[in-house]
């Protein structure tokens, strides 16, 4: 699941939780002056246990949320399913029901409709 911490220093460093993208966050957030936001991956009890520890952990919703760069995050499934983008057109890094394609096969193989048609 991603999820973003909001911080003025770093991150946490935990196994259980991975960054995948960091932005400054946006001018529209209350209190954003001097703030990153920290796009990760984790469990709900590694959630839990940020929010135990202090931590100001934002769950995303369905979404796209630019980093500032010209790229962004591009959020479905409440978190579950993701894609890191450097455009808004080319993803560099996914993770959702697009690569778990069901149904075609080949000699007994599942094929990733997406990949072989589009290269991503």
């Amino acid at each position: 699941m991603m999820f973003i911490i909001r911080s003025a220093g770093d991150w946490p460093d935990r196994p259980d939780v991975e960054v995948k993208l960091s932005r400054e966050t946006p001018a529209t957030v209350n209190d954003a002056a001097g703030k990153s936001d920290f796009f990760c991956l984790g469990e709900p009890d590694a959630i839990a246990a940020l929010r135990a520890a202090g931590w100001n952990v934002v769950e995303l919703r369905d979404g796209y949320y630019e980093d500032g760069a010209g790229g962004g995050v591009a959020i479905w499934g409440q978190g579950k399913y993701w894609e890191i983008r450097d455009t808004h057109f080319t993803v560099k890094e996914a993770v959702g029901p697009a690569g778990q394609a069901e149904g075609a096969t080949t000699n007994g193989e599942i094929v990733n409709v997406r990949r072989a048609i589009f290269g991503a």
